[in-house]
Formats: C-alpha cells, sequence, structure tokens
C-alpha cells in the first residue's frame, strides 16, 4: 500500500474463535477466523458486536494486535470495570464462538513503514503497536519505528517478551526492571528514541494520554506529529 492512499475498511461480518487464551487473570487473548476478511494497516481496530435472545446488542471497538500478513485476526481485550463485551469475551466466550465483527476501521492512527516513528502506549494500549512491530519486523522495517511500553509491572505489559523481543523500552512504575528503578520514563530516556521520527502514535487510558503526549513534547516531539488513541471504561 502506498504511502497516502486511504486505508482499508470492511463492513460487518463474522469471525469464529480459534483460539482463546488468558495470559493474565483480566486479558484474553482471541485469535479469529473472519469470514470475507478485509487486510488491515497496522493501528486499526475492529468493532465486536454481542447479540442477546431478544436483539438486545452491545458493541465495543478493540484494535488489532495481529500483522496483516498473519491469517488469523488477533486481539487482546482488558476485562474493564462494567465493560458488558469484554466481560463475555473474558469470561464466556469459548473457541468455536461466532461473533458479529465490523472492520478494519480507522485511517489515523496506522503506520504502513512509510515515515519513521516512535509509539508511546501504557497497558494494553500497546496491542496496536505490536501489530506495527510485526508488521515493520517482517518487512525488515524495524529500525523505522521505535516503542516505549510503560506499564506498573512485567507480568501486567501483554506481549512483553515479545515487545523486548523487538528492542522496545520498558518502563516499569512498580518494580525494577534490570539496573533501571520503578519510574515513569523520563524525557531524558525518550529523546534518543524520538530522534529523527517524524510521527508519533499515543495509546492507553484518557490520563495517560495526555501524559505521554506532554513526554513527547519534552523529549522533542513536534505536538502536530503526534496521533493520540486513548480508551476507558463503558459507561
Amino acid at each position: 500500500m502506498s504511502a497516502g492512499s486511504p486505508a482499508p475498511a470492511g463492513g460487518w461480518t463474522t469471525g469464529r474463535i480459534i483460539a482463546l487464551e488468558h495470559p493474565i487473570d483480566r486479558l484474553v487473548r482471541l485469535r479469529l477466523h473472519v469470514e470475507d476478511r478485509v487486510d488491515h494497516l497496522p493501528g486499526q481496530h475492529y468493532v465486536v458486536r454481542l447479540r442477546a435472545p431478544d436483539d438486545y446488542t452491545a458493541q465495543r471497538s478493540y484494535s488489532v494486535a495481529s500483522d496483516p500478513d498473519d491469517p488469523l485476526l488477533e486481539l487482546m481485550v482488558e476485562c474493564l470495570p462494567g465493560g458488558e463485551v469484554s466481560g463475555f469475551l473474558h469470561d464466556i466466550a469459548e473457541v468455536g464462538d461466532v461473533l458479529e465483527l465490523r472492520g478494519p476501521i480507522g485511517g489515523w492512527f496506522v503506520w504502513d513503514g512509510d515515515v519513521p516513528a516512535i509509539g508511546v502506549a501504557g497497558g494494553s494500549g500497546v496491542v496496536p503497536l505490536v501489530a506495527m512491530a510485526r508488521f515493520a519486523h517482517r518487512l525488515g522495517l524495524s529500525e523505522r519505528l521505535r516503542i516505549v511500553a510503560v506499564a506498573r509491572t512485567w507480568e501486567e505489559l501483554p506481549y512483553a517478551e515479545e515487545l523486548r523481543r523487538y528492542g522496545a523500552f520498558v518502563a516499569l512504575t512498580r518494580e525494577n526492571l534490570g539496573d533501571r528503578v520503578a519510574a515513569p520514563p523520563y524525557p531524558s530516556e525518550v529523546a534518543p528514541l524520538a530522534a529523527g521520527a517524524e510521527r508519533a502514535y499515543v495509546c492507553g487510558s484518557v490520563g495517560f494520554a495526555s501524559y505521554a503526549t506532554r513526554l513527547l513534547e519534552e523529549a522533542g516531539v513536534p505536538v502536530d506529529t503526534i496521533r493520540v488513541e486513548q480508551f476507558g471504561e463503558t459507561g
């Protein structure tokens, strides 16, 4: 896909759960076979819609973790308090279940390797950056993508080992990691990673997105190059 081309978009379809696992208690990793699947770009998301017998529906958007070349669609869902969809996917869904899906969706928070970039994510916000890292690794573009992943502990960071293999800088706030004392990332740590980046991606909770945007600005990243995707609990 050439730079500047419209991002792909798909309509409503169905996906069958092929694999399901809980890396830690509050997370569920789903791998689905999607009917009539439209290839996505790293950073895009899907809507998952649940339908009750009385036709009541609830839906929620989730970022894609899989590389576009992966034959299955991968989602990593955090079970949030009060989340109808995330609660069902975490507690009730089983291998073989068929879900209503719409996607891929989104053209703002995408990266196709066209420019050097940096991504800063907190907790489950790393999911779209994992898709970008997998894509970059497959195409030999890893030097064009730098990732800063923030979590309270190593166990709570989704895809922690995979991110480390891709060279991500990991900052833990509740436990030490190697010689690094527990703390949020400092601008002085991020600045070398941001050098030369022409685009920045921030993904996480509302509070984290605000913090990470300030962090990037303090590290020298122009504010007009920062793209933000934030999430939170359902109402």
